[in-house]
């Protein structure tokens, strides 16, 4: 019996033992429903280990750098929530929030900078005031990089299709 329990918790020891980056979500129950709880501020500070990591297109890999989505989907990946991995799975993702709903974790979803029928970039708010909040996500203009940019410059404004609140269930 003592040997069965031991084979059993071996794994856990071992993996306790390690520093893993992951983070898994809490499980709460509330009125009776199960909510996944993830510390919001928590996001932001794994994304921002990312700032100056170079825009790389259809990458989602840390050490060759981000595209747009694939930033947003790896942070995202660390917390136990499944992204789309193209910006343009965003376009019917969520309901959109009112500016005074947004809060730091929610994504930001914009048109494409030469058609405004599709999606073309997605980043995560991290300080969150309505229309006037900022967010981290990987640039593929001036920047080249993970930055973080004010989302009322001109540019972002008239590109904003929504906000969503991807860890709403």
């Amino acid at each position: 019996m003592k040997s069965r329990l031991l084979l059993f918790l071996l794994p856990v020891i071992l993996l306790s033992s390690f520093n893993l980056k992951k983070k898994e979500p809490q499980i709460v129950v509330q009125n009776n429903r199960i909510e996944n709880t993830i510390n919001r501020d928590s996001i932001i500070a794994f994304a921002k280990q990312y700032l100056g990591t170079p825009y790389a297109y259809a990458s989602s890999n840390p050490k060759k750098g981000f595209d747009c989505s694939g930033f947003v989907s790896y942070v995202f990946s660390n917390f136990g929530v499944t992204l789309p991995r193209s910006s343009s799975g965003y376009k019917n993702l969520g309901t959109a929030l009112k500016p005074e709903d947004f809060k730091v974790g929610d994504v930001l979803v914009f048109y494409g900078y030469k058609n405004r029928n599709i999606v073309g970039h997605v980043g995560i708010i991290c300080e969150a005031n309505g229309m006037q909040s900022k967010f981290i996500h990987a640039s593929s203009g001036k920047a080249q990089q993970v930055t973080i940019t004010e989302l009322n410059t001109e540019h972002y404004t008239k590109r904003f299709y929504k906000c969503v609140d991807v860890l709403a269930k």
